[in-house]
């Protein structure tokens, strides 16, 4: 059985939000529709076999053995186009690169990701403490997603008309590795403002993953999630930006990007969980707003602030984004001061329409 954190509920998590599925399950083109049903299908029984495995457990993938202190642990598998997890073994920790691109992009996304959150923030591993990173690739026939279970990450290889290889953009290893992070400390709700910072997690730090990796300061980074996933076929430069929420993408099969930058916007729907992946549009461009004011790493000021609230044990599960925001306030407070990094938080949050920020530090 794998351990969690008493009181923790790991959830599925996919990169590719429900409703760009939904719309192009909905195609005329079967070459569009049929990959993105049987997606949206294999997603269904994912999202099921999640919440059963929760409650009676499950065999742990992990390999054995541990990494020493500091160090990654990273094993790649391949599903063969099958849905059995987590397939056949394919590169363990310090074995040479083989032929297969997908499973090499795989095996470095796991380092990027694990380097992140050791060099910027002493985290040794999604857990804290070293857990083992494990990835399946080339899972299922045209699967137009990539996932985190609460166990591993999964990557769908795409359909090659809309969607490309998941492994090729390093922010979709970072995002979903990400909610391993979150599912270990603040435990967010996946379903409403809750899940919208969940996923606005998952966003930043798959962003300063691609950041740290390309030494790109917050001016040179293009603060897009899945940029180079679209297939050219599409008009659109990725599935969410950071920078102009609402952007990403507006395509004769896809629709428009439906992101919102500021609560003026603010969806108000009972699918993808609460709009999850819609609204995290505004905590996303809160933290796009501090990083661009305050300049240099986004990693080092910005993100430290996140880092500090998201593992702080402040942040409730059920948090709104009133609540963060005043947490992000007291927490540049707290380890910066007074300065500008309280003033670029506080503006952020202003400009975005959070009202709550402006409560805050005593």
């Amino acid at each position: 059985m794998t351990p969690h954190p008493a009181g923790f509920e790991p959830v599925f998590c996919t990169i590719v939000p429900p409703h760009i599925l939904d719309t192009l399950a909905r195609h005329g083109d079967p070459a569009l529709a049929g990959p993105a049903r049987r997606t949206l299908e294999r997603d269904a029984f994912e999202r099921t076999h999640r919440r059963l495995t929760t409650v009676i457990g499950a065999p742990s993938v992990a390999p054995p053995g541990e990494a020493a202190p500091g160090k990654p642990h990273r094993t790649i598998y391949d599903a063969g186009h099958g849905t059995e997890l987590p397939g056949r073994k394919v590169r363990g920790e310090g074995d040479e690169p083989g032929n297969d691109a997908t499973v090499n992009r795989a095996y470095a996304g796991l380092g990027a990701t694990f380097e992140l959150f050791l060099s910027a923030y002493a985290r040794d591993s999604i857990d804290g403490g070293g857990l083992p990173l494990i990835a399946t690739v080339h899972y299922d026939e045209d699967y137009g997603n990539a996932f985190w279970n609460g166990e591993q990450m999964v990557f769908g290889d795409g359909d090659g008309e809309i969607f490309l290889d998941f492994t090729i953009p390093v922010d979709v290893i970072g995002h979903e590795l990400t909610h391993g992070v979150t599912q270990y400390t603040a435990n967010l709700t996946y379903f409403g403002q809750p899940g919208a910072l969940n996923e606005h997690f998952s966003d930043v730090f798959g962003s300063l993953i691609k950041q740290y990796t390309l030494g790109q300061t917050a001016d040179d980074a293009d603060w897009l999630i899945g940029a180079g996933l679209l297939a050219p076929r599409v008009t659109g430069k990725a599935l969410r930006s950071m920078k102009e929420p609402g952007t990403a993408y507006d395509d004769d099969v896809l629709g428009k990007d439906p992101q919102p930058a500021t609560m003026d916007g603010y969806v108000r729907t009972g699918r993808d969980n609460g709009g999850v992946h819609i609204n995290s549009g505004i905590p996303n461009h809160a933290f796009y707003l501090v990083a661009d004011a305050l300049g240099g790493n986004a990693w080092e000021r910005a993100g430290q602030i996140w880092y500090d609230v998201l593992t702080g044990g402040e942040l409730d599960s059920q948090a709104q984004f009133t609540d963060f925001a005043r947490l992000t306030v007291a927490a540049a407070v707290s380890r910066y001061g007074e300065g500008e990094e309280r003033q670029a938080v506080l503006k952020a949050w202003e400009r975005v329409g959070v009202a709550a920020a402006v409560a805050t530090t005593a």
